[in-house]
């Protein structure tokens, strides 16, 4: 999946990848209001571009929790919009959460094995 030009709800993750209606993806996944894509696990300049529509970011962090990097935090509290990190699978659940509540939010997962 190159990118999907709409946010579904996570079915599964795991084994590398993540799968969400009838579409799958291998390696970390970004979710923005503009759709899914895959994700190098560094960059948030996208995240950045798009603050006008997020209010939320999540960033799944893999199987064990790191924080988020203190310019990235520094940067998205400077956007107003309130970011946290937590592990993968933490993020998945949350996000699907928000999402069925029609939140404005972002996401960034890390893959899990």
């Amino acid at each position: 999946m190159k990118f999907l030009p709409e946010r579904r709800p996570i079915a599964s993750f795991g084994d590398g990848g993540f799968r969400f209606g009838d579409h799958s993806h291998k390696g970390h996944l970004l979710v923005l209001p503009t759709g899914m894509r895959a994700w190098d696990g560094k960059d948030f300049s996208v995240v950045f571009a798009a603050s006008d529509e997020i209010d939320f970011f999540l960033l799944g962090t893999g199987v064990s929790f790191k924080q988020l990097e203190a310019g990235a935090a520094a940067r998205f509290m400077k956007l107003g919009i309130s970011a946290d990190a937590m592990t993968t699978s933490a993020a998945v659940h949350t996000y699907n959460l928000m999402l069925g509540d029609q939140r404005r939010i972002a996401a960034a997962f890390l893959m899990v094995p």
